[in-house]
């Protein structure tokens, strides 16, 4: 799995500024030394997510409606049945998470009726239905803002990035599971019994961590501390870091207070006039946006993957989350096109997909400063 393709493929990285962020965070500091970059495989479609399996094995989601197996640089289809996933647009098989056991994983995908979690069982490379772990995610039949990333917790429980499918009420609405970050149990799929809005009498607000949010990409744990950040899609300027704090609002609101129905994306990402309690982002990019996708923490710094900006970005963070300054290695700044998944493997490499539609690899990074 970890072979080299060709001989020579191991990059040094050199320092190299990243890019100005809009004024939330200094932008400018040398690239991490001795980054090594490992092509693992290659023929992938939209390269979605990664789950490690315990013999080193990897899932990798293809957003057309593929799990593929991945094991010694092979790649392997998984017999599963996915003829309800609808792919369009920005939607299909999207987030994937492999639960403890390391039998079971649950994959998040769009239906005609909703986006969803769905659990499996894994034996060998076939994949049985084990349930609807939670169903009723609202979905755009275009595909847009369809989210979908669950990653699990260091307290078991199960977080899941979602996106309010470009539907103006979404991200305020607590009775509504767009446009959120969820804490579920991944078990049963109901809310966290600790969740902010636990005593609800409406069953999607018990799931709600925070909200407020447009299409969040990523969530990720901060290790040896209690911090989670999520990584968030603007319109046309503003993609988000976030720090999330439990019942947070994050103030995105097309619907400006519920007063039209049309999607208006020149409102502010984090809208402290309407909101003033809104939870202002750790980070922003300013204009033009990355379009950042995944975060991961590796190496001590939060790594986050770019589509559009075709990169990948390490924020370094002092004790209270605040971002001190990114960096972009240069081998990795418009080298192999849009960088999609990020998830650091038990051996503390960062496994990470390219999203260009066409022969996407799974790459491995390994021994940076």
């Amino acid at each position: 799995m970890r072979a080299l393709v060709a001989a020579g493929f191991v990059l040094v990285v050199a320092a190299c500024a990243a890019p100005e962020p809009g004024g939330t965070a200094p932008s400018r500091a040398p690239a991490p030394q001795g980054l090594k970059i490992e092509e693992v495989a290659g023929g992938f479609e939209h390269g979605w997510d990664v789950g490690f399996l315990p013999d080193g094995s990897m899932l990798v989601t293809e957003r057309p409606g593929r799990i593929k197996l991945v094991r010694n640089g092979q790649v392997t289809p998984v017999d599963v049945s996915l003829s309800d996933v609808q792919v369009r647009g920005e939607g299909g098989l999207m987030g994937l998470v492999v639960h403890p056991d390391g039998q079971r994983f649950t994959a998040c995908y769009n239906t005609s009726r909703d986006v969803r979690l769905v659990t499996f069982r894994l034996e060998g490379t076939k994949a049985t239905k084990v349930k609807d772990l939670l169903t009723g995610m609202p979905s755009n039949p275009s595909g847009r803002h369809s989210g979908c990333r669950p990653t699990l917790a260091p307290d078991g429980t199960m977080f899941v990035a979602t996106g309010d499918i470009a539907q103006p009420r979404n991200p305020q609405d607590k009775t509504s599971l767009g446009g959120k970050v969820l804490r579920i149990d991944p078990e049963t799929g109901e809310g966290a019994r600790d969740n902010p809005f636990a005593s609800s009498n409406n069953a999607n607000e018990r799931r709600i961590y925070t909200y407020g949010h447009r299409n969040v990409q990523g969530v990720a744990f901060r290790p040896n501390s209690d911090q989670v950040f999520s990584s968030e899609h603007g319109p046309g300027v503003d993609d988000e870091v976030n720090l999330l704090k439990a019942g947070a609002n994050y103030g995105w609101d097309p619907s400006k207070g519920g007063t039209q129905n049309r999607y208006d994306e020149d409102v502010p990402m984090t809208d402290l006039e309407r909101f003033p309690n809104a939870i202002p982002a750790v980070w922003s990019s300013g204009s033009p946006t990355e379009a950042i996708c995944q975060a991961e923490f590796w190496n001590g710094k939060l790594a986050i993957t770019a589509l559009k900006g075709s990169k990948l970005m390490l924020f370094t963070l002092d004790d209270a989350g605040k971002v001190q300054n990114v960096s972009i290695p240069e081998e990795l700044n418009d080298k192999y096109g849009r960088l999609r998944a990020a998830r650091t493997a038990p051996d503390g490499s960062l496994y990470i997909t390219t999203s260009n539609g066409s022969n996407d690899k799974l790459l491995r990074l390994t021994g940076a400063a």
